[in-house]
């Protein structure tokens, strides 16, 4: 990645700001956080079940002309595919107006990026170590403490000696 250099005469200032949210807030920020993650998934999904039914078509000898026709994964046919499926979609349908749309916009995009990644990678036009087909992303990231056990109290520690 190319560094900054700001043009001569110029300065740069950085700030850095903590987030510090009440109850509420951090319920809507972990609701629009697993929006976006449930789009990313739900794209995935989608792109990937074609490119599996037409591998298994073409396994039984379809012909190339009758195959399942390919799921496009640009931006725009995510997001109208994810419009049409989010009222009927039974992950979706009690709980997507809860969240902004810009969150499922959000892992729609990054699905279609990990796409055009895997892509650009198995042609060879893309700098950088290979990388393999889009995968679902796990509900909880890995080295996050969610769903580890509660570290013990200072009142259980000094119970038990």
């Amino acid at each position: 990645m190319k560094k900054f250099q700001p043009r001569p005469g110029f300065v740069v200032q950085a700030y850095r700001f903590a987030l510090d949210p009440g109850a509420v807030q951090e319920k809507a920020l972990r609701s629009h956080c697993g929006a976006a993650r449930a789009a990313y998934n739900w794209a995935v999904s989608w792109v990937s079940a074609s490119w599996w039914q037409r591998k298994a078509e073409a396994s039984y000898g379809v012909p190339d002309d009758q195959l399942t026709e390919w799921r496009t994964w640009s931006l725009p046919a995510l997001r109208k595919a994810f419009n049409q499926a989010k009222h009927t979609d039974c992950r979706f349908a009690d709980w997507w107006e809860e969240n902004s749309k810009e969150a499922y916009s959000t892992g729609l995009a990054n699905a279609a990026a990990a796409f055009d990644n895997y892509a650009k990678s198995k042609q060879g036009k893309r700098k950088g170590k290979r990388v393999g087909m889009p995968r679902r992303s796990p509900s909880t990231p890995r080295g996050s403490p969610a769903g580890s056990p509660p570290a013990p109290s200072a009142s259980s520690r000094t119970a038990a000696t």
